[in-house]
């Protein structure tokens, strides 16, 4: 029989110097009695699997609005690709591998309805503002709640990796940057292959230094940009990727911004405007009648304040889900939206 103690002997004798032991984590915010069998990384992952906020995303947009075929990525499909590759980098360079597939899991729990436009949406009408990775760990401290417990109560090791995964500040685990840099690495490369799916780009439109240099496929690509980051990390103290492989990635990205992200075909400005009109509407309208907030919600109202619980409903909320709720409310008054 394997159990914790075991497993955690174990990262000692696997594991680089440099890597994350469970048994030297920084801990929780409430104290728990130790899993039998798991070690608290592998425990913080069990948690964010099994959490509602996790099975949301599946109907959460990833980059294109309300689409038609089976095949296209969504924030679910995104959060498992990041999953894989932190996974592979941190096997490979010897660091806590579950401590990167936790922080992966749950980096995206946050992320409002309809991608980042829905993001920036929220922003712009919440007062304080909204940013999906302070969303994503208030979900994890707050929010996901179970039958005996408020909050997850994550380690401090994931929780500082998913509020830290994007942003100006660095995780201060080396699996919690592999997951910064693969989270990146995991949209521009599934993007791309959206984009091709979908006809808006072909192969043709890439740059053709980009492709000399990363790849001709989605494959290539991310094997390319996995070797390169595990080359140039390799006995360092800090994660980083090679000037050359970084400075394609980044054009790539650049030329994703330039010709998807913005193209009217993926997000047309009329389904734009129609996304915000439903933002903001349904944001009012729960602020003008709190009662119609669900009741985990209205519990949080008091402590959080209602505008801070009316944003968190509007971000946990699936993008079906959301017409939904704004179809029985406002149809009388603007009719059926859709997408």
């Amino acid at each position: 029989m394997l159990n914790r103690e075991d497993s955690e002997k174990r990262e000692y004798e696997m594991l680089s110097d440099c890597a994350a032991k469970a048994a030297e984590s920084k801990g929780r915010k409430q104290a728990e009695e130790k899993c039998e069998f798991r070690t608290d990384f592998q425990r913080d992952r069990d948690r964010i699997i099994y959490s509602k906020a996790l099975r949301r995303l599946m109907h959460k947009t990833q980059v294109f609005l309300a689409p038609e075929g089976d095949h296209y990525r969504t924030r679910l499909t995104h959060t498992l690709e990041v999953a894989q590759i932190s996974r592979s980098i941190a096997r490979a360079l010897r660091l806590n591998e579950d401590l990167a597939e936790a922080i992966a899991m749950g980096h995206d729990l946050g992320h409002t309805p309809f991608g980042h436009n829905g993001e920036t949406f929220l922003n712009e009408k919440h007062g304080n503002g909204f940013k999906h990775n302070v969303q994503s760990l208030r979900v994890a401290d707050v929010l996901e709640c179970s039958e005996t417990r408020q909050g997850m109560n994550l380690t401090e090791e994931v929780r500082d990796g998913i509020l830290n995964h994007t942003g100006n500040k660095l995780p201060f685990t080396l699996e919690g940057q592999i997951v910064r840099i693969s989270d990146r690495i995991a949209y521009i490369n599934h993007d791309i292959d959206d984009a091709l799916r979908s006809g808006v780009i072909t192969n043709e439109d890439l740059p053709d230094d980009c492709v000399d240099a990363l790849g001709e496929t989605t494959t290539e690509r991310i094997n390319a940009l996995i070797k390169d980051l595990v080359s140039s990390s390799d006995g360092e103290n800090f994660i980083s990727q090679g000037e050359i492989c970084a400075f394609f990635m980044n054009k790539l990205r650049d030329f994703m911004f330039a010709n998807v992200y913005y193209n009217s075909v993926v997000k047309g400005n009329e389904k734009l405007d129609k996304v915000r009109d439903l933002i903001f509407s349904l944001y009012d309208y729960y602020i003008e009648n709190p009662q119609e907030l669900p009741a985990e919600y209205t519990r949080l109202a008091d402590e959080y304040g209602l505008a801070e619980v009316v944003k968190d409903h509007i971000a946990s909320m699936t993008e079906r889900y959301a017409i939904n709720r704004y179809n029985v409310v406002f149809a009388g008054k603007k009719g059926i939206l859709a997408l």
